[in-house]
């Protein structure tokens, strides 16, 4: 039986950086155990048989801390950068209209924008009311019946595929734009786009590689033999701080950092109790389905210098398309001679998805958006789903936290990461990385962490 200080399971954006972190303080006793044949977890990136690059989704860089951008810089050369300003739309009525919508609701027909201003009048005469106990009730008190019928309602369903009756507000924070009636009555009367809103409003992409070469650069600092794919972790004696891995090998560890999501953590721990075993399988969350379309051509005028779009209506399945071309022409094999979107689809058992009919749905829904026309040619398509690509914040969620991790931690068993800490709110790549870095910080500089706990 072999023996590490320091075991993580996964080597996404969090269990990479604590690998690295735990390298960079000089500590070499420890492991990575990846199930998958590839780093990166949700960030990776795959090439398909015509040579169309592929992230999981619309991940786009942007950092809140010094120590996630220094790193960047040693992991991705300076030249090897993009840096883009993010123009971002929401396809509405027939329309490209300019994100954030309540900003822009003079794009709007005359009626729909009425409603939107009438809904903010409303709510800006009414009586303060009592905290919103969740999302829904959070829109009302936020946009107004308007903004919420239109946009706000129709669209967070798509993106969550969960009712919005079951989602807190507490998540909030940065991840939705609010309103102000001021600013929209001043860009109405006075016809301006308000497009700055947000802490994205400058990214930057990997020039080759997707988002993936982030990942694989990392994992080429941790070194070799740090990191071990295709490794699954089938059982966790958590008492006994023993792991037993897929191809029969058993590890024993001191402490255990864990990136996997949370619910199959506490199905693969032996000894866990059940009513523990029963708060995790309780935890909410939706699928992603990723169809990648490769196309031959010019990209479009009207698509040129987009990056994403939303797309609330039904007459699509997605929810958002990323103009995927745009972000590196190097996404392409023959750049400006083909371009590519990559369309996004929740699922979960509130909002099934027939996979049969998946693409032709996408397709279709692509030409009933404008994103392509009937006689666009397309050279490639490709298709990821993630069983596991939103962690839901639903009512309830902090307080089964508090009681999963109130489990584990005195076990010396700790989870983070976007599934393994399950906070939508504290998920990109940059919160990632700052958790697997300050779980290293706390276990052996001990030091507070402060991104998973804010």
């Amino acid at each position: 039986m072999v023996a590490f200080k320091y075991l993580i399971i996964g080597a996404g954006p969090a269990g990479l950086a604590a690998a690295h972190r735990l390298a960079e303080l000089g500590i070499k006793d420890f492991l990575v155990c990846e199930a998958q044949s590839h780093v990166g977890g949700l960030s990776a990136s795959f090439k398909d048989d015509h040579g169309f690059v592929w992230d999981i989704g619309g991940h786009v860089l942007f950092s809140h801390y010094e120590y996630f951008d220094t790193l960047m810089t040693q992991l991705i050369s300076a030249e090897n950068w993009l840096k883009h300003e993010r123009e971002s739309w929401v396809w509405i009525r027939d329309r490209f209209v300019p994100y954030p919508l309540q900003n822009n609701i003079r794009h709007l027909p005359r009626d729909d924008a009425w409603k939107c201003l009438s809904g903010l009048v409303e709510l800006s005469r009414s009586a303060p009311q009592a905290a919103p106990k969740s999302f829904a009730e959070w829109i009302d008190a936020t946009f107004g019946k308007g903004l919420r019928e239109i946009f706000m309602e129709p669209y967070n369903f798509k993106v969550w595929a969960h009712s919005l009756d079951q989602l807190s507000s507490e998540w909030i924070g940065e991840r939705v734009a609010v309103t102000d009636l001021a600013r929209v009555l001043h860009n109405y009367i006075y016809e301006k786009d308000d497009l700055s809103w947000g802490p994205n409003h400058v990214f930057q992409f990997p020039r080759h590689g997707g988002t993936g070469a982030i990942w694989r650069s990392l994992a080429d600092r941790v070194g070799p033999g740090k990191i071990r794919l295709g490794t699954e972790v089938l059982t966790i004696h958590a008492r006994e701080k023993r792991v037993m891995v897929s191809g029969g090998e058993t590890f024993e560890y001191e402490s255990l950092l864990n990136t996997m999501p949370i619910d199959r953590l506490f199905s693969s721990i032996e000894d866990a109790p059940s009513e523990m075993r029963q708060i995790s399988q309780n935890m909410k969350y939706s699928s992603s389905n990723i169809v990648g379309v490769g196309i031959r051509g010019k990209i479009p005028e009207h698509l040129k210098t987009k990056c994403w779009m939303y797309f609330p209506e039904s007459n699509c399945p997605f929810y958002r398309v990323t103009v995927f071309s745009n972000y590196s022409p190097n996404n392409v094999p023959e750049p400006g001679n083909q371009w590519s979107l990559m369309a996004e689809v929740s699922e979960s058992p509130f909002k099934p998805v027939e996979q049969s009919r998946l693409l032709d749905d996408v397709i279709q829904g692509l030409r009933a958006t404008n994103l392509i026309g009937p006689t666009t040619e397309v050279l490639s398509t490709w298709r990821h789903r993630a069983e596991y690509g939103y962690p839901t914040p639903f009512l309830g969620r902090d307080a089964a936290l508090r009681a999963l991790h109130g489990y584990l931690e005195p076990l010396s068993i700790f989870s983070r990461g976007r599934f393994g800490g399950w906070k939508y709110e504290v998920a990109n790549q940059d919160h990632s990385v700052m958790q697997g870095v300050e779980w290293v910080n706390r276990i052996v500089l001990n030091e507070p962490e402060t991104t998973y706990h804010s």
